[in-house]
């Protein structure tokens, strides 16, 4: 979901050095527009969101957003509700262009730039016609990753409910210290699957908005208000309330996830969705601002984006056996420098990492982050 950047000015500026030299790091591809997929050109500015067509065949398209604006900006694929995420692409600079692949299917969809990154955006129509031309044998291989990552998403999902329910528990009786317990390894479980559970746009700001998130006039709910009260306000006080909505959410969460469609592009694009999280909120302590337990998230995110890599392997190995080695390498590089932070259980708190570290740590994010946005286009072509 959109969220206004609270990033300390030092850390920021480590992390952009991680990453210079990386001009377009969401595009599908090294060169562009998927072959075979459908171009479309998305270009936002502070009042327009111009899209170059109005309708399009079903099958891969490929939509490349340019951000003509002077802040940043995103843009949203909608299913017919308006509400519901089909693909996204967050966080797009002043001049930037970043590219979105999806596999769409004959019908409705809304599109929307958001200048500022803030409120409903700029919204349009898009109607796709036709039926998907891919093989039996292709479709069958993206169904069966598809269905395999439900399935994962699904068990993680019914464990975020488990722990909501028991962390909900303790903030009820007043019991800081196992609520502090529980907080960071039940959140886990929502962060791995985090761009599943954000493709319920009415869902995950109750559940997961940080106070900068929250839009005048709207109440701050979900895990980090609570995380406020257990590290920084101390006091529970008022706080059942708040949880006891939580809980509900995640139960509707859960019964969602059972009923949605997924597609192997959302799979895929997910992966990518989880390296900006990291990249964007984790690795810059962004995310646990109160509790400081950004590494646990750190390791959920790829935790998330290397399942939905593994189901995708089998068609990835034939279709690009360099770009399945490149990622194996770049996941397991990734994996050994996080591993040195490990404190019992769990990992350090990420106010004792130095800015050499979090240094590191963003260079190695930005080095997997390339070749899994072209998984993808890999994928689905």
């Amino acid at each position: 979901m959109p969220r206004a950047r609270y990033v300390p000015l030092a850390v920021l500026t480590i992390a952009s050095l991680a990453a210079c030299g990386s001009t377009n790091a969401g595009s599908t591809a090294a060169g562009g527009t998927e072959q075979g997929a459908t171009a479309v050109t998305v270009a936002s500015t502070s009042d327009a969101c111009a899209v170059s067509a109005a309708s399009v065949a079903a099958g891969p398209t490929t939509f490349t957003i340019t951000n003509n604006g002077d802040a940043a900006t995103e843009f949203y694929l909608y299913a017919a509700d308006g509400q519901r995420i089909v693909g996204e692409v967050e966080n797009i600079g002043p001049a930037l262009t970043r590219d979105l692949t999806v596999v769409l299917e004959a019908g409705t969809y809304v599109t929307a730039c958001k200048p500022g990154m803030t409120g409903d955006g700029i919204r349009g129509t898009l109607t796709v016609t036709g039926t998907s031309t891919a093989s039996a044998p292709e479709a069958a291989a993206r169904a069966k990753a598809a269905a395999d990552y439900k399935a994962w998403v699904a068990t993680e999902s019914a464990r975020l409910l488990s722990g909501t329910t028991s962390f909900v528990a303790a903030i009820k009786a007043g019991d800081q210290a196992r609520a502090k317990a529980l907080y960071a390894p039940t959140r886990a479980h929502w962060e791995a699957i985090e761009p599943i559970a954000e493709s319920f746009g009415d869902l995950d700001p109750r559940l997961d908005a940080r106070v900068n998130d929250v839009e005048a006039g709207d109440a701050w709910t979900g895990w980090h208000r609570l995380e406020k009260a257990l590290w920084v306000d101390r006091s529970l006080t008022g706080m059942s309330v708040i949880a006891d909505q939580m809980l509900t959410d995640t139960e509707d969460l859960v019964g969602r996830i059972a009923a949605l469609d997924l597609t192997v592009d959302q799979v895929t694009n997910g992966a990518k969705e989880l390296l900006d999280e990291v990249a964007t909120g984790k690795v810059t302590g962004e995310e646990e601002r109160y509790s400081h337990t950004d590494l646990v998230d750190f390791q959920a995110n790829i935790d998330g984006a290397r399942k939905a890599f593994e189901v995708v392997t089998p068609i990835v190995t034939v279709k690009d056996p360099a770009l399945k080695a490149t990622l194996d390498a770049a996941f397991a590089d990734l994996q050994k420098s996080l591993d040195t932070y490990r404190s019992g259980t769990g990992f350090v708190l990420y106010t004792a990492l130095t800015p050499a570290q979090v240094k590191e740590l963003a260079a190695k994010v930005e080095a997997l982050s390339e070749p899994l946005s072209r998984l993808t286009s890999t994928v689905v072509a």
